[in-house]
């Protein structure tokens, strides 16, 4: 259940943070309304009485699945200014980056390798990195043609709904030229939580509490977590505020067992994440109670922290990992990439009839694995 009140908490809080947002930003949607997400960021735009253009995943750019070729995607017609992205989304932008530039080769793929390792640096706070006119030229001669892919006017890309990795977010960061407000919140407090600060280039983290919004960690002994723990407090992520829901319909069981009120009078909803507090009040999550499963020698694993390590490797397009207590592994489920793998085994001149025979081939399994576990 919702109430106005709490729409009203997070978009008043949202509005109060993010630098010159107004009439003239232009929002691209294409995530369906009923996720939290884009529900709290609509509510948002109509607010502040920006433009709201409406797409589809699979017509988000001009090489999407479902666009005719030679025709333009939902991002080059619009030209958004501001997006939501939820994380699987910013790495199938930034695999399709990386593809289109191995395949170009040759003194492109340099100019690119190099512009882009002396942004990093510079985002690592080295001196040595390109600033000032070196940026300009990097933007001029490699970047440009990247920020199309979006429209070329993005100033701001708002992620959440999953963890974003920092390579991802250092590569949307630096190719996109905008930053990636990264914010944290559930569909029981009307998205709100934490929202990172638009001008902070830290990654894996989630930024400070909403001005809605009250955070603070309570101890989770089982899993190891504790307040207590140095150098950052951490423990299971408890939000209180305006923000908070009443509860779940006609389920009074589970409204009373995830959400508490305290002597004050103060709702809390307990958000079964764990995170930790850094010293500059940011939060970071680092599990999910739900993830952590223990295995039948007492260890305890995090799956989602596995299967995080796991899709780093260009053979993944998706991967489950389960465990339970009666064994002392983990099992893996892979869903491999058609155009890594069928790339691979043209380069290793493997002969196969179509992707399921080759997925069964030996050494198409060595590489897959090899790739995996490096």
């Amino acid at each position: 259940m919702m109430t106005h009140g709490n729409v009203v908490a997070t978009v008043a809080a949202v509005m109060k943070i993010v630098p010159g947002l107004g009439n003239k930003d232009i929002y691209l949607a294409y995530l369906p309304l009923a996720h939290i997400l884009e529900l709290a960021a609509e509510a948002v735009m109509v607010s502040v009485g920006c433009a709201i253009g409406y797409g589809s995943p699979l017509t988000l750019t001009d090489t999407s699945n479902k666009i005719k070729k030679g025709t333009k995607g939902d991002a080059s017609m619009l030209g958004p200014t501001l997006m939501t992205a939820v994380p699987a989304i910013l790495d199938r932008v930034r695999d399709g980056v990386r593809k289109k530039v191995e395949a170009t080769g040759g003194m492109s793929k340099r100019l690119f390798d190099i512009a882009y390792n002396r942004r990093l640096a510079a985002m690592g706070g080295s001196w040595l990195g390109a600033w000032g006119p070196e940026k300009v030229l990097w933007d001029a001669l490699v970047f440009k043609k990247i920020r199309a892919v979006l429209g070329g006017h993005i100033r701001g890309l708002l992620s959440g709904g999953a963890p974003l990795s920092g390579d991802t977010q250092r590569f949307i960061n630096i190719c996109l030229g905008a930053p990636i407000v990264q914010g944290y919140g559930l569909t029981e407090t009307c998205a709100g939580g934490t929202f990172s600060e638009w001008d902070d280039t830290t990654v894996g983290r989630v930024g400070p509490p909403l001005p809605c919004s009250y955070v603070k960690l309570v101890d989770w002994e089982e899993g190891g977590y504790l307040t207590a723990d140095s150098p950052m407090p951490r423990g299971e992520i408890v939000i209180g505020g305006p923000n908070v829901t009443p509860g779940y319909f006609k389920n009074k069981e589970k409204t009373n067992e995830l959400y508490k009120v305290d002597k004050r009078g103060m709702r809390w909803f307990y958000t079964g994440d764990v995170g930790r507090f850094h010293s500059d009040g940011c939060l970071e999550i680092i599990d999910r109670k739900k993830d952590i499963v223990k295995l039948q020698h007492g260890e305890y694993v995090s799956l989602g922290k596995v299967e995080a390590a796991l899709s780093v490797s260009n053979y993944v397009d998706n991967i489950m990992v389960y465990a339970d207590p009666f064994h002392n592994y983990c099992v893996a489920l892979v869903v491999p990439s058609h155009q890594a793998l069928e790339s691979w085994a043209e380069k290793q001149r493997v002969v196969y009839k179509d992707l399921a025979d080759l997925c069964e081939k030996a050494e198409a399994i060595k590489e897959v694995q090899s790739s995996i576990l490096k």
